[in-house]
């Protein structure tokens, strides 16, 4: 199988998956639905009691349970790079270290509205959330937040938290073809939603054809099914598109899906072979 890069962003990638199936296909978007790993906020320690602030005192309480706001924190990105393990399989032991955790902190002093920007990493300033303006929670003049957030690897087969992509999908690649003449070329390029053909010359040709949908509106209202335009999908060639949270880059998730699908089918093999 071979990937063709259409269109290349930090955050949403299109490309072309050829030669392949559509058994493969699914196989690499569940791969990088569920099995990339990525650093997630699995663990909120909330300060109680009063807080002193420059000789004013501060209710340490929010409009939200404790749980509503740990559950928000976990899903704000956090940048991941190859420098972290899983936390079990850490050299720690599992106790926690720079190795397998980042620590961020959060003190905050109503009135105001805490955001993810607020959570500031206890080392290194590369480890900032990547998306700064997500409202946590609204605090009231009096209201305080003091917290500590441990952030572990995992993958989104356990928590949606740790899942990088997002709006994965896959279409078979369009073949359209024109085979002679056509009546109303101007009507057909018009009535295309997404506007796949140009006029050159007064006729009509196809300019963009990967970015048809095969939503068949050219052939049933103009070819009625039978006419000089045919629209079939490729099932060896298909069209991938997905975006990703900021924790990873859309290149960083094509090689890391890549990668592990690679593995896990050398291990599958010889698996088979051993029998």
């Amino acid at each position: 199988m071979e990937i063709q890069i259409v269109e290349m962003a930090e955050r949403k990638c299109k490309f072309i998956l050829k030669n392949s199936s559509p058994a493969m296909a699914n196989a690499l978007r569940r791969t990088m639905l569920t099995d990339i790993p990525k650093m997630a906020i699995d663990k909120v320690e909330f300060h109680l009691g009063p807080i002193d602030v420059d000789g004013r005192e501060f209710e340490s309480m929010t409009p939200l349970f404790d749980e509503i706001i740990a559950h928000r924190l976990g899903m704000v990105p956090v940048p991941t790079t190859d420098m972290f393990n899983f936390k079990d399989e850490c050299v720690c032991g599992g106790e926690g270290c720079p190795s397998c955790e980042i620590m961020y902190s959060l003190n905050k002093n109503g009135p105001c509205t805490v955001l993810s920007g607020d959570l500031q990493p206890l080392g290194s300033q590369d480890l900032k959330v990547k998306d700064e303006e997500i409202p946590i929670v609204d605090l009231a003049d009096g209201q305080s937040i003091l917290i500590y957030a441990h952030a572990v690897m995992g993958t989104a087969r356990k928590h949606v938290k740790w899942q990088v992509a997002n709006g994965v999908g896959y279409s078979y690649r369009p073949i359209i073809t024109i085979d002679g003449d056509v009546d109303s070329p101007e009507e057909i390029a018009e009535a295309c939603p997404k506007k796949v053909f140009d006029i050159t010359d007064g006729k009509l040709v196809v300019a963009r054809s990967d970015d048809c949908s095969l939503c068949m509106t050219c052939v049933e209202n103009f070819s009625k099914g039978d006419g000089p335009i045919s629209v079939v999908g490729d099932e060896n060639n298909f069209v991938f598109k997905f975006e990703t949270d900021g924790s990873l880059t859309a290149e960083q998730v094509i090689d890391k899906a890549v990668e592990i699908l690679s593995k896990e089918t050398k291990d599958f093999a010889s698996q088979v072979a051993s029998l």
